[in-house]
């Protein structure tokens, strides 16, 4: 194989978050710059923030903690590669991490997206972000991409090990037919049509449920932040959380499948906001963690690094 077409290191692709609450407005300015994103909406959105311990979010730390496993366990597997984190939104930019990785001498990398579930916004503006991003860096590496991995048996493990966890807090004989609820974040109806967001998630929580033998589940949306005018993905969490009750349901099981880190939109708008609505509905709620840097999503990394480099 020649030199050119080797993959030399390992960009994990993210989007950015706050590391300190000086940074929460300028970083949400950025997110919502050409978006029709209401003033109010993303001064709530900072006191979200503002609730997290140190007023920032975990986002980075957890990216970070899933490149150091990923590197180890590549090492242990014989690939040793760098593997290097790049933010769309925030620090370290993409142009920044992309500038140190020609300053070390790296002219392919694998790039993996971290977003299960693929949309304009989950997948096709990190593709763009990137290559803008080598336009304005001398000596750029360049970035082939690892293929959509959703349905990778890796990731549905990963999910499924979080899910089982929580089901242990459900009593045993209630297990069964206990509602189990994947959320994913919502997006404009207008956009979630031209893209695979929906099919992609509907399998993977079909997939998911399958491994635990689970016959009872749904999906739900989260994080709603556009106009109210506009039409989004629905049903909301709130609205499935009101119905369950209204049925007489005792217990619910929430997996944020759509997420792969515990950052700001589970912390605070499933174990905050959605938990108390819970509680107040008489619900007793359960929340699986993200996947984060369990080792059979750090395995499903490496795998794509062995499969695609």
């Amino acid at each position: 194989m020649s030199r050119s077409n080797v993959v030399e290191a390992v960009l994990l692709i993210a989007f950015g978050g706050p590391t300190a609450p000086a940074e929460i407005r300028p970083f949400l300015e950025r997110v919502a710059r050409g978006r029709r994103i209401p003033t109010e909406r993303l001064e709530e959105v900072a006191h979200h923030y503002e609730r997290m311990p140190g007023g920032r979010s975990p986002l980075h730390e957890r990216t970070l903690a899933q490149a150091h496993a990923l590197a180890a366990t590549l090492e242990r597997a014989g690939r040793a590669l760098p593997v290097f984190v790049g933010m769309r939104n925030w620090h370290p930019f993409l142009h920044d991490t992309l500038a140190e990785m020609a300053g070390r001498g790296v002219t392919r990398a694998l790039g993996i997206i971290r977003s299960s579930l693929r949309t304009e916004a989950s997948w096709d503006r990190y593709v763009g972000d990137v290559a803008e991003a080598r336009a304005r860096t001398p000596g750029a590496p360049e970035i082939v991409f690892a293929p959509a991995w959703s349905a990778h048996p890796g990731f549905l493990d990963a999910v499924a090990d979080r899910a089982r966890h929580a089901f242990q807090e459900v009593p045993e004989g209630e297990r069964r037919w206990t509602p189990l609820v994947f959320t994913a974040h919502s997006l404009p109806v207008s956009m979630a049509d031209t893209s695979p967001y929906v099919s992609d998630l509907t399998a993977a929580a079909s997939a998911v449920a399958a491994r635990l033998e689970h016959p009872r589940w749904s999906l739900a949306y989260q994080s709603r932040s556009g106009p109210p005018a506009d039409r989004w993905l629905e049903p909301d969490i709130l609205d499935v959380l009101k119905s369950l009750a209204g049925d007489g349901e005792r217990h619910v099981v929430v997996v944020p499948i759509g997420f792969v880190c515990d950052h700001v939109e589970v912390l605070y708008d499933l174990d905050v906001q959605a938990a108390a609505a819970a509680r107040a509905l008489g619900l007793a709620w359960h929340r699986a963690g993200a996947v984060n840097d369990h080792p059979a999503f750090i395995g499903m990394l490496a795998d794509l690094v062995t499969s695609n480099a």
